[in-house]
């Protein structure tokens, strides 16, 4: 269920969320802007974590000889 979330911005700020929304924006509202945001930044987060957890990998030895291809070709 939606709940509702109450933001300050700067007017510059405000006026670039604007300019993103409505009828000469990417996006129909200023709140679908946001909401593609956060979704973006999450997905990038987990990004950086699999990264992370890929040098902890390598620096504890946990590693394969095999390519992505080949590690995908055993499927």
């Amino acid at each position: 269920m939606p709940t509702s979330m109450n933001l300050s911005l700067t007017d510059e700020l405000r006026e670039f969320v604007n300019s993103r929304a409505g009828d000469g924006g990417v996006y129909s509202t200023p709140s679908e802007y946001l909401r593609d945001l956060i979704r973006r930044d999450m997905e990038t987060q987990g990004v950086v974590r699999h990264v992370r957890e890929g040098l902890s990998d390598i620096k504890a030895g946990r590693f394969s000889d095999k390519s992505i291809l080949d590690i995908a070709d055993e499927d």
